[in-house]
């Protein structure tokens, strides 16, 4: 495990921000596995699951989903529109806005891995057991819900 990084407290254990990053690196580092030979980086998984239910999402709406800045998320659909697996269009109720919605490719390729990644999803959580997977999820929500952040 990469926590040589220490905090400056007595018990000498790993710091909480160094923990956070290497299973969310682990956790990525799964998932990269199954969507790399198809040709999808995690991010574009991460859209994809968000659009799949072909309801199109303004851009401040999908980066508040993902919890990605707009300029970040701006140069992903970008790729992804180049890749033909979103498109973008205007809004009917507000021209000014713009929609994105998946395509007819993207669509596919998420029919294709959503159960590839459903599995790595139950696997990861395995690793743990039912009580353990629920009190760390309820962990790190209330982690995530801190105003603090």
């Amino acid at each position: 495990m990469a926590t040589k990084k220490r905090d400056s407290g007595a018990d000498d254990a790993p710091s909480l921000a160094v923990l956070l990053s290497e299973a969310s690196r682990r956790a990525s580092a799964e998932f990269e596995r199954v969507l790399s030979p198809e040709g999808l980086p995690v991010d574009q998984w991460r859209v994809l699951e968000q659009l799949a239910d072909g309801r199109g999402l303004t851009m401040t709406a999908l980066a508040d989903e993902l919890d990605v800045k707009l300029p970040a998320l701006s140069k992903l659909i970008d790729r992804m529109a180049g890749g033909a697996l979103v498109q973008r269009a205007q809004d009917p109720a507000d021209q000014r806005r713009v929609l994105v919605y998946v395509s007819d490719l993207g669509l596919e390729k998420h029919r294709q891995l959503r159960d590839r990644v459903r599995r790595t999803r139950r696997d990861l959580e395995q690793r743990l057991g039912d009580e353990r997977g629920r009190a760390l999820r309820r962990l790190l929500q209330d982690f995530l819900r801190d105003p603090a952040r």
